[in-house]
């Protein structure tokens, strides 16, 4: 088994930057000037799992819209931080408040401003397309890229090496 798949077992925390990861990155602006952004169903999919399995998920990000608002309301994920500046300091007073030490996270980025947190994670991974640095520091580099199944493709294999994969939970909404 490689190092971040032992990393997976200990893993009770995922952190998810949201542009880049969560989407492709592309801002459309609408005639009011609101920026939208297409999310991934099976990511959605796989975040909703982690919330009925009772694992922490947050998202820290430096964009911010109504519309994030919303999704993150739709996949009924609370610990939302957006329009951040300094992601360690939200990273770190983050698992200050959930008494969660940093081996026990899992932090998924794609660009720069995630370098840090990422590196303070105890399982930095990214998607395909994330920047060269963040690609160095991965411990896992997803084969999708942000926004198409990336987010979903790490949680499952995180299920799958803890045994919570496919178990009733899965089925039942």
């Amino acid at each position: 088994m490689s190092n971040y798949k032992t990393r997976l077992h200990k893993i009770t925390t995922f952190i998810f930057d949201y542009d880049g990861v969560m989407t492709d990155g592309t801002i459309l602006i609408n005639n009011h000037g609101e920026p939208l952004r297409t999310a991934n169903v099976k990511d959605g999919y796989a975040l909703q799992l982690l919330q009925r399995l009772d694992y922490n998920i947050a998202i820290i990000s430096g964009g911010i819209s109504p519309s994030m608002y919303k999704r993150f309301e739709m996949l009924n994920i609370k610990d939302v931080f957006l329009g951040v500046s300094n992601k360690l300091e939200i990273f770190e007073k983050y698992l200050i408040d959930k008494k969660v030490q940093a081996h026990e996270v899992l932090y998924m980025g794609d660009d720069i401003p995630d370098y840090l947190p990422m590196k303070a994670a105890g399982l930095a991974v990214c998607p395909a397309d994330a920047a060269e640095e963040i690609k160095r520091i991965s411990h896992y580099i997803s084969h999708f890229p942000g926004g198409h199944g990336c987010v979903r493709d790490i949680i499952e294999q995180a299920l799958k090496v803890q045994g919570k994969w496919m178990t009733q939970n899965a089925f039942h909404w």
